[in-house]
């Protein structure tokens, strides 16, 4: 039988990152089929303050799926918060935010200027030689494929 929804959550915080990544991609699939996941969109605000870039990037993909079932605009009041980690301490959770970021765009019209501008203002130059090229990378497609929204 698949887990509920309650048991996924606490698999998500799990130790095991492999648990913590199964329960993830579970929340998901669920959260592309129905709002279920969507109550729980502050438990998911909450996981951006975490030591952990693992979970502050699980508590970003949740945010993001769940974002087409924003009736009660839960985002539009963690916006800020969320647009933070664009220049997350660890460039895998910024690289990670910066993709997310059109697909937040596409179901909250009324974020995208702010999503933008946001990574209109990122400074890349944050990270290592290595990482830098990367993120950069990602801020280009982000704005595209955010422009192109705006186009449709």
């Amino acid at each position: 039988m698949p887990a509920g929804v309650e048991e996924l959550l606490i698999q998500l915080l799990d130790k095991n990152n492999s648990t913590a990544y199964g329960a993830l991609r579970a929340l998901e699939e669920l959260s592309e089929e129905s709002a279920q996941v969507y109550p729980y969109m502050e438990r998911f605000a909450g996981m951006l303050n975490s030591e952990s870039s693992y979970v502050r990037t699980r508590g970003l993909t949740l945010i993001a799926h769940n974002a087409k079932w924003d009736t009660d605009n839960k985002v539009d009041e963690i916006i800020d918060a969320f647009l933070e980690h664009i220049a997350d301490p660890k460039p895998v959770a910024a690289r990670q935010c910066i993709k997310l970021l059109p697909m937040l765009a596409k179901y909250k019209p009324g974020l995208r200027e702010d999503i933008a501008a946001a990574l209109l203002r990122a400074d890349p130059s944050r990270y290592s030689a290595g990482m830098r090229p990367l993120v950069s990378a990602d801020i280009q497609k982000a704005l595209t494929e955010i422009g192109a929204l705006s186009d449709q």
